[in-house]
């Protein structure tokens, strides 16, 4: 299995420094919790969580000691409305503790909390990781530059997400990728826009099952858009490649529906489309992103040998020598951004960039 062979190639979790912890602090990520990463690590024993079908997952539901659950419990609830409401624990009252969850697979080893609503059985999930800093960083640089918004907080070693809903890349292509019900030009513009996301914030493995698609039906026909759904893998490894979607195998299927439906015009159009969309979202929260660049430009996240691999790579892609003085992944993220400014400045009717962050 793809995924079991990555696992044996992990990545090294990087703690939480100062500049990133005052960020955190200075726009209310960081927050007292009740519940830490290493207090679920105390569970009592744990049995292997099944699917739908049968079938075995990565996943073990977890039990803990009886008379520590029920605190246990109320103090999850009370993460998860933090989370939700601000911590406005009078609306979540009717919520209750299902299920949680342990694997063991990847960097974050994470524990996925069930929370049910006992008025109409409908569930949502969060999670509890231990925190790292490349994973911190890719959040926020999601929430800030891509068009979706992600609930996250963080409580020194502990990492609490919200969950994101969507259909696995990989399930997308076994199960709806040959579906009538879905426009072939819309999946195909949603994939060219999210291979460009990605290289531009430079988040890396985004095979298809660290992914999912989220479809919203439409007056006509559905729409589609791809969310990142893992992290991990933020601006660590020193090959471009690892940065574009389209080269993974796993993604394979999906490059070649896009070869097929997208002319090579149409598809430099949607690209173009999506970097000007994440600069302007740059430009709008030009002084949380400055901020946030500034921690990530003194954070060594990544081995200085593959800084230099990358940017060596990303210099001759761009023709930029800019890129050769890069000395972290946080300066080589930035000046992405700027490549892509300064590439959008020379086509005329191009929108002019005024904050600080871009000059």
């Amino acid at each position: 299995m793809a995924q079991q062979q990555a696992a044996t190639q992990k990545k090294p979790s990087y703690p939480i420094g100062a500049d990133l912890r005052a960020y955190l602090q200075r726009y209310r990520r960081e927050r007292a919790l009740p519940v830490t990463y290493e207090r679920l690590r105390g569970f009592h024993e744990a049995m292997a969580l099944a699917d739908e079908t049968g079938q075995p997952t990565l996943w073990d539901s977890v039990v803990y000691e009886q008379h520590e659950m029920g605190q246990l419990y109320a103090d999850l609830k009370h993460i998860y409305a933090l989370l939700k409401v601000d911590g406005d624990f009078s609306v979540v009252q009717h919520l209750y503790i299902d299920r949680v969850d342990f694997c063991s697979f990847g960097n974050s080893m994470p524990f996925r909390i069930r929370i049910v609503n006992a008025y109409n059985d409908n569930q949502d999930y969060f999670y509890i990781k231990k925190a790292d800093a490349s994973r911190v960083y890719g959040l926020e640089l999601e929430h800030l530059l891509s068009p979706n918004r992600l609930n996250y907080i963080t409580c020194g070693d502990t990492l609490v997400e919200e969950h994101i809903a969507g259909i696995p890349g990989d399930v997308f292509i076994d199960r709806w990728l040959q579906n009538p019900d879905l426009r072939p030009i819309r999946v195909a513009k949603e994939l060219t826009k999210f291979n460009a996301r990605c290289f531009m914030r430079l988040l890396g493995d985004m095979r298809s099952y660290n992914f999912v698609f989220v479809i919203t039906p439409d007056f006509e026909g559905a729409q589609v858009r791809i969310r990142s759904m893992d992290f991990d893998q933020q601006s660590f490894d020193g090959r471009k490649r690892f940065y574009l979607p389209q080269f993974f195998k796993e993604n394979a299927p999906l490059v070649l529906y896009c070869v097929k439906h997208l002319h090579s015009k149409t598809a430099a159009q949607y690209q173009r489309e999506e970097e000007t969309l994440m600069l302007q979202r740059a430009e709008l929260a030009a002084l949380r992103l400055g901020v946030l660049m500034e921690a990530m430009a003194r954070d060594p996240i990544a081995p200085l040998a593959q800084v230099h691999e990358l940017r060596e790579q990303l210099a001759e892609h761009f023709q930029r020598r800019s890129y050769l003085a890069c000395e972290t992944m946080g300066e080589l993220v930035r000046e992405n951004l700027q490549s892509m400014r300064l590439q959008l400045s020379r086509e005329p009717n191009a929108p002019i960039f005024q904050s600080d962050f871009f000059l």
